[in-house]
């Protein structure tokens, strides 16, 4: 588990939101409002929910950033759909050099993007972009991580 203090106090408010929310929209507002404020090198953060009428494809949801995301990603694209596929998170220390990677501003220099998976099927997918390269190193993904299992907790209480 993540050890620095604001990524304690950041979990502790999440788990607390997250346990009186009215939907799930709400929590993730909240979460990508909250992140992009308090985490200096999240720059971009957001989450991407699975496509209800077509689940090869992941919409943009609520997000917090100074730029304007992607709004559909076909499952066999990007970043996003790498993690979909694999069910793992995809951490890239410079998206320069990934060929996956699907551009929305040439600032940013490092993504995480982590599935959210619910009853063994992808639901959404927390994606964090950052103008500094090597952002998410492992206390930094595991704090991502455990923002992503509040989401799925409340996900799985519907």
């Amino acid at each position: 588990m993540t050890n620095t203090l604001p990524h304690q106090e950041l979990l502790r408010e999440f788990e607390d939101y997250a346990k009186t929310a009215a939907s799930p929209r709400s929590v993730m507002e909240h979460m990508t409002k909250r992140l992009h404020e308090k985490m200096a090198r999240y720059n971009w953060v957001g989450f991407y929910l699975v496509d209800p009428a077509n689940s090869e494809v992941l919409l943009v949801g609520p997000f917090a950033g100074s730029f304007t995301p992607n709004a559909r990603i076909p499952l066999n694209q990007g970043l996003c759909g790498a993690a979909a596929r694999s069910g793992q998170t995809v951490v890239v220390d410079d998206v320069s050099k990934d060929p996956r990677y699907l551009a929305g501003s040439p600032l940013v220099k490092c993504e995480i993007v982590v599935p959210i998976s619910v009853k063994g099927r992808l639901a959404a997918e927390l994606d964090i972009e950052s103008y500094f390269s090597a952002t998410f190193a492992s206390a930094e993904q595991e704090f991502v991580e455990a923002c992503a299992r509040i989401v799925r907790s409340y996900l799985q209480r519907l």
